[in-house]
């Protein structure tokens, strides 16, 4: 089964992605489909390029070449993006959690939550309604009012993916989200996102985690030297890959 073949709607796009720093080639001609409530899990070794294909698709980072759509619209065609207005709207469809949390250290855990829907126009008594309930989901109630230099760093987070899903994103991105974590913090973020899967929540993650990324993916993606060198349903690729670059990257991991 080809990417193209899998069923689903497309949510995100990113078709022959060309990236390139001082001259050294990052990515080369990546391309990826993500399917409305999908889990697609990038996989590989540092700096095979993982992390800048997620930049890129967010904007983040400024692509050289390729396609970038969202719902079948072109956020960039043929390396050239849309324009600023158009790339805000296409911005309020994704979300995005970082390995190091990204809070505000001088804003409460509800304030870190609410004050983006706000600046989207949202009021304030219904962002700290929805914030007040995302933390419940995120097994936080009670601490609304603490800051995050007094959240363990699991705690933290689930904070950060709560201000994530406070803008009601089509589509969740995780840059290895348990990186900065020790092993049972780890756990804590992972039956999160686990329980998100189960919702159907659309969502790329970058990860390390290749257990995590077998239970919960329909897709999962490996890449190695700015390529993807394999990809398919997580029990081929994890279990029975085809090629010799990856069985030769699983061996560090247990099956």
């Amino acid at each position: 089964m080809t990417q193209e073949t899998r069923p689903g709607t497309p949510v995100l796009e990113l078709r022959n992605i060309e990236k390139s720093f001082s001259g050294s080639t990052v990515l080369r001609d990546i391309s990826v489909t993500v399917n409305r409530g999908n889990v697609v899990s990038i996989i590989g070794p540092s700096g095979s390029g993982k992390s800048t294909l997620l930049r890129c698709a967010s904007f983040l980072e400024t692509a050289d070449g390729g396609d970038i759509l969202y719902d079948g619209e072109y956020a960039m065609q043929g390396g050239r993006y849309a324009d600023k207005d158009m790339l805000w709207n296409f911005r309020s469809r994704f979300g995005l959690v970082f390995q190091n949390f990204n809070l505000f250290p001088h804003y409460s855990v509800l304030k870190n939550i609410s004050e983006p829907p706000t600046l989207r126009g949202v009021s304030k008594a219904e962002a700290e309604e929805k914030a007040r309930l995302l933390l419940g989901k995120m097994g936080l109630s009670g601490r609304e009012n603490a800051y995050p230099y007094q959240l363990s760093g699991g705690q933290q987070q689930r904070v950060a993916i709560a201000r994530a899903l406070a803008l009601e994103p089509e589509i969740l991105y995780f840059d290895e989200p348990t990186s900065a974590l020790d092993p049972e913090l780890t756990g804590e973020v992972l039956k999160v996102i686990r329980q998100l899967a189960d919702e159907k929540m659309t969502m790329v993650i970058v990860t390390h985690e290749m257990a995590f990324a077998r239970a919960v993916s329909e897709w999962v993606v490996f890449m190695d030297g700015g390529v993807i060198v394999e990809e398919g349903p997580p029990d081929l690729v994890l279990q029975n890959p085809e090629m010799e670059r990856t069985r030769q990257f699983l061996t560090n991991y247990e099956k």
